[in-house]
This record gives C-alpha cells, sequence and structure tokens, in this order.
C-alpha cells in the first residue's frame, strides 16, 4: 500500500500493479504544507479519494476520515463516512481510533462500510499523545494496542493499520486477531506496509526511519526544472518544433 491523493499518481501506481492506496490526510502536510494534518477539510478528503478512485479503478482505494468529521458523535460520525464513501467511491474508511470509537466503528460497519482501524501512533491525536512519536514501547503500552485491536476486530473492522511500534507488539497483534495488519513503521510481521509516497521517493525534507528512500526521483525533478529555466532563459525554448503552424488557406 502507498499514499496517493491524485488522479494521475494513482493511473501510475495501478499500472505498476500497487495493489492498495490510501488517499492519507498527509496531503495535509505533503500536499498543502501544513505542519499537521488537522487542518484538512472532509470536503478536501473527498475531492482527493474521488480523483484517486477515478485513476485507479482496480486498486482498493482507502480514504482517510479527516480530524473532525467523526470525534463530536456516532451519528455525525456515520454521517460523514456514509458522505466520503456517495461522492469518492473509495472501498473503505480509515480511522484513528480510541477505545471509546468501539461504538463508532459498530455502527459504521452496520451501514455497510468497511473500516480499517488506525492504532499506534495517531497524528490526529498528536497533542494528547506527546508528538510524533513511537507508541506501545513499554509493556503496558503495547498490552492497550492489543487489547484495542481486539476491541475493533470485535467491532467489526476490517483490517488494522498499526504506525510507530515495535516490532514485537505488530507480531503480538497479528498473533491475537484474525485480520489483516497493515505496517507503517511496524516491523515485518505485518501483513502488508504503508509508506507516504513523497517519503519514499525523498521528496519530503526529512523521512522517518522506516521509509526506503530513494532520492533519484528528487534528482531527476530538479534536473528537469533546471533544464527548462535554462532553455527559456538562453532562447532555445520554444523551438520551431514547439509552435503550431498557420494554415497557407485564407
Amino acid at each position: 500500500m502507498l499514499t496517493c491523493y491524485d488522479f494521475t499518481t494513482a493511473r501510475l501506481m495501478e499500472e505498476a500493479g500497487v495493489p492498495a492506496l490510501l488517499v492519507g490526510d498527509s496531503a495535509a502536510s505533503v500536499i498543502l504544507g501544513h505542519p499537521s494534518t488537522l487542518p484538512v477539510s472532509l470536503d478536501f478528503m473527498i475531492e482527493l479519494a474521488a480523483a484517486v478512485r477515478r485513476g485507479a479503478p482496480n486498486c482498493f482505494v482507502v480514504a482517510d476520515m479527516p480530524f473532525g468529521s467523526y470525534q463530536a458523535s456516532a451519528a455525525t460520525g456515520v454521517k460523514n463516512v456514509c458522505k466520503m464513501m456517495q461522492l469518492s467511491g473509495a472501498d473503505c474508511v480509515k480511522l484513528e481510533v480510541a477505545p471509546s470509537h468501539a461504538r463508532l466503528v459498530r455502527k459504521i460497519t452496520d451501514a455497510g462500510v468497511a473500516v480499517m482501524a488506525h492504532l499506534g501512533l495517531r497524528p490526529q491525536a498528536v497533542g494528547l499523545l506527546g508528538g510524533y512519536r513511537a507508541q506501545g514501547r513499554n509493556a503496558r503500552e503495547a498490552d492497550e494496542i492489543v487489547r484495542q485491536a481486539e476491541r475493533m476486530q470485535k467491532a467489526g473492522a476490517v483490517a488494522i493499520l498499526l504506525e510507530a511500534v515495535p516490532p514485537e507488539v505488530s507480531e503480538a497483534v497479528v498473533n491475537a486477531i484474525g485480520l489483516p495488519v497493515i505496517g507503517c513503521g511496524a516491523g515485518p510481521a505485518c501483513h502488508g506496509s504503508v509508506v507516504v509516497t513523497q517519503d519514499l521517493l525523498g521528496l519530503t525534507p526529512r523521512q522517518p526511519r522506516f521509509v526506503p528512500a530513494d532520492e533519484s526521483v528528487k534528482i531527476k525533478l530538479i534536473e528537469v526544472f533546471e533544464n527548462y529555466i535554462s532553455e527559456v532563459s538562453e532562447g532555445r525554448y520554444p523551438g520551431t518544433e514547439h509552435q503550431y503552424r498557420m494554415s497557407e488557406k485564407r
């Protein structure tokens, strides 16, 4: 799984054989330049998810529910999830869940919507968690993550996303439940992995330690941009091959 936020990239990812795409609220940072994921709206996420769906009709598309779209009440959460599904065509929604969200997950699944439950580091709750730091690094935290995964399975979640936890924690979660577990910096025991595509391509200022970043794309992009500047400033572009011609007919 990779994050994706636009039609063109989704089309290329499907062509490359990426089976699942996450339309993440990480778009707040890597697309809009915000310092956190909190500012993006539901309508913005719907537009992104719909674009990705059009670009990758055969991929499994997971849409993030942004901050504020489901925290107020179960009724509001279900309403907004249904809006996301109707307007985007996504296959599944992802929620960053706390223990109290089990009831919401049950109501969403009762409405016929697949839910991926996000545990571990939850970027929407960084103020509560004390910043962007790994979770489950002691026995108490690890046990709570396992129990939370079990609660989400009982509530009807179809998959778990584990972010920034030690490998022992993800292995314990995999052994405790019968759902697919997608890791994001969570070790090899998970059934699959997801990273932010801009991190993978080396386009962000700093990449998390768990991302196998490749800066060759960044280097190539800079080279293309520099060549374009040179061609324009030196008068080599536009050339005759780039121009339209008038017809000889009147």
